[in-house]
């Protein structure tokens, strides 16, 4: 078994490649409790369970239209909430993207993918119901991309977005960011902010779905790093000085035409990185 291929990544050491990994059978040490990387796609066999400690996060990679069939693994629930998609291609990401958050958690947990239950707080965000390791997850996914990111005892949340001009206008950054994040997407030449609108749009969804806010959080109350010559950070929070202390952000470098981050609970944290 080869080591993990993104190795760790600390804040403020710049974006955290999640490309680059290998695909993981997710077989695990026994002692150092690190997930160590085989050459096996789809659902999870017979592996130990997880030892981790909760400040080692786990950001995984999935290519949706690339993955097995794993409606096998999905509720009823699930299953009807597929049907509903108009297109056929959305229905079948939807399929895999939960198929495969099931048989990761599943590595963590060590219950069987079919058999996890979920449950959403009141303003959506998704946990683990029976949840006796405390394992925490966010995922996120933009056209044929997932990332899902899991931990241990602390709250999390991932983003990705497929980067397109036609969604990097100077007119969303006005509605949706604050004026310090409009002031510094301003600065930048021209060339750069494309990149940096979409650096400081997934640095801000990852947060407020760590938080649990969702759609319900007021974007322009809180502010967040977006040039790139500076790394992901949580700048400021209108209204909770100690807020942006709470918080790590990280950079993600999902692929070719992606976007991504990630924002942790804690300050002193290291990401590894998979792709299922």
């Amino acid at each position: 078994m080869s080591q993990p291929p993104c190795g760790e990544q600390q804040p403020g050491a710049g974006p955290v490649t999640v490309s680059a990994c290998a695909e993981a059978s997710a077989t695990e040490e026994a002692d150092a409790g690190i997930l160590h990387v085989g050459s096996v796609r789809g659902a999870p066999g017979n592996r130990r369970p997880y030892r981790g400690d909760k400040d080692r996060i786990h950001v995984w990679r999935a290519a949706l239209d690339n993955a097995a069939d794993l409606r096998g693994l999905l509720s009823a629930d699930e299953l009807a909430r597929a049907a509903r998609f108009h297109f056929e291609r959305d229905s079948a990401r939807f399929i895999a993207m939960r198929g495969v958050l099931r048989s990761i958690l599943g590595i963590y947990t060590s219950v069987p993918p079919v058999q996890l239950k979920f449950r959403y707080a009141a303003r959506g965000k998704p946990s683990l119901a029976d949840n006796p390791r405390d394992v925490r997850f966010n995922l996120s996914h933009s056209h044929d991309l997932a990332l899902i990111a899991v931990a241990l005892g602390c709250e999390l949340g991932v983003d990705v977005e497929y980067i397109k001009d036609s969604t990097a206008g100077p007119e969303i950054a006005e509605r949706f960011f604050s004026r310090a994040e409009v002031v510094a997407l301003r600065a930048l030449p021209k060339a750069l902010r494309r990149d940096a609108f979409f650096a400081g749009w997934t640095r801000k969804e990852a947060y407020i779905k760590a938080t649990g806010m969702g759609l319900f959080a007021e974007l322009d109350r809180f502010t967040v790093s977006l040039a790139p010559d500076e790394p992901a950070a949580l700048l400021r929070v209108a209204g909770a000085a100690a807020e942006a202390s709470r918080w790590s952000l990280f950079e993600l470098n999902p692929g070719e035409g992606y976007a991504g981050a990630l924002a942790v609970e804690g300050r002193d944290v290291q990401i590894s990185c998979w792709h299922w």
